[in-house]
């Protein structure tokens, strides 16, 4: 049985991992990190996935808070395997140090915040051990039948040659619920030094997504990967609102430089324009502070093909549900008829999906709601993935390539981004 150490997990994406039980795992799992708020939360998330009703974990955490605790996991050598979700400042420089020391590790995104971490990336996924991120979107339904459609000529075609070709836009929420109950943020979260700005954020798994599409179109993604341009702009954060997110009675210290009056103005919407592939994509990632009432996250998904538009979308018009449209651009009964010859192929792979007429040119592929458990499922599915691929000891190459070309381009966003708001941005 495999030991899982965690290394200061003050993300809620660290204790997801641990939703399930996973049955090379042992139930024990160390736990190095400091005293304080972040490991707080990260024990009571764990703790109520032992608590719950349903299906209720084993986990016992041992933890140790004493000494340096990068240092302290590197000595002990209690385990092979590192989880790593926290604060992003720094963070390529922690996973290159655990790399070198012989550690597997599953790091949540994103790696980099500043241009200079990127050489540290390109270090850790050099060799062996295994370096890779947690990226849940691989693993989403409603984003691999996606994927599935722009890989399918007959009826998406290719990608047309106007721009952008590609459009990703999601909208997030800074007050939200994580199983059922409040997510606490650490206030570090508001820290662009630490968290990292709009433009290497979200737009982690919008580049993503982009090179997994294009790669589906029969393109050669690791070719003419550049970005374009970038912006960024705040999201204003009341005091209240900020007391109600963090658990804080005020704004702290290292917050002051961005602080005017009783608001935070916390740079953490993007928009990025990039080619991958000769395929060029626009995303773009807000935040606003709370959802309105019966809302949620929204996102939005559009590949711009020579025989078919597909649009992937989740809003309130869609019941806040993942929904795929399909509308046809020439020729839409052979693209129904095709679109329909594939789902019923890929039945065995995803029951009950069916293709519903929408009315003229447009298809909606219906997604069963028992086929994806939804986000925070996922989470488990990245760690058994990860685990399999240390167990059979594969190296993968060509996935390690591209997250380096990922972070390329997300390294000259921030160094755009960080030119463009220079005289508002923290000197240490």
């Amino acid at each position: 049985m495999r030991q899982l150490l965690f290394l200061e997990p003050g993300h809620f994406h660290a204790a997801l991992t641990l939703r399930v039980p996973h049955p090379s795992l042992a139930d024990e799992i160390v736990v190095y990190a400091s005293e304080g708020p972040d490991l707080s939360d990260f024990l009571a998330l764990v703790a109520r996935f032992n608590r719950r009703d349903n299906a209720p974990t084993r986990w016992r955490p041992v933890v140790i808070t004493s000494g340096c605790s990068l240092s302290r996991l590197v000595d002990e050598r209690r385990g092979d395997v590192v989880v790593l979700a926290g604060k992003n400042g720094g963070k390529a420089r922690t996973i290159r140090r655990l790399h070198e020391s012989g550690f597997h590790v599953l790091a949540d995104k994103p790696w980099l915040v500043e241009r200079d971490d990127l050489p540290s990336i390109q270090a850790s996924l050099e060799r062996w051990p295994l370096v890779t991120e947690i990226m849940t979107g691989r693993h989403d339904v409603a984003t691999r039948l996606l994927q599935r459609l722009v890989a399918t000529a007959d009826v998406f075609g290719g990608f047309r040659a106007e721009s952008p070709a590609l459009e990703l836009e999601s909208i997030h929420h800074l007050e939200k619920l994580v199983d059922g109950s409040p997510l606490r943020r650490p206030s570090w979260f508001f820290d662009v030094r630490v968290q990292g700005s709009g433009a290497v954020d979200i737009p982690t798994h919008q580049v993503d997504l982009t090179q997994s599409l294009v790669d589906g179109s029969g393109r050669a993604v690791l070719s003419d990967t550049r970005l374009l341009s970038a912006r960024a702009w705040p999201t204003p954060v009341p005091a209240e609102a900020f007391r109600r997110i963090t658990g804080q009675p005020a704004f702290p210290r290292e917050l002051e430089r961005w602080v005017e009056g009783d608001t935070l103005s916390y740079l953490c919407n993007a928009e990025l324009r990039y080619q991958i592939g000769g395929v060029i994509a626009r995303s773009s990632a807000r935040w606003d502070l709370a959802a309105p009432p019966g809302g949620g996250d929204s996102s939005r998904v559009v590949a711009h093909g020579t025989r078919a538009d597909i649009c992937l979308e989740q809003g309130a018009h869609t019941g806040h549900r993942r929904r795929l449209a399909i509308e046809s651009r020439s020729a839409p009964h052979d693209v129904a008829g095709a679109l329909r010859q594939r789902v019923s192929a890929w039945e065995a792979e995803f029951p009950g999906l069916r293709v519903e007429a929408d009315g003229g040119q447009r298809q909606l592929l219906a997604i069963p709601p028992g086929l994806d458990a939804g986000h925070e499922s996922h989470f488990a599915q990245v760690l058994d993935e990860f685990l399999r691929a240390i167990d059979e000891h594969q190296w993968p190459a060509e996935r390690a390539r591209r997250i380096l070309d990922k972070y390329t381009i997300l390294a000259q966003a921030a160094a755009a981004v960080a030119a463009q708001a220079d005289s508002s941005l923290p000197r240490d």
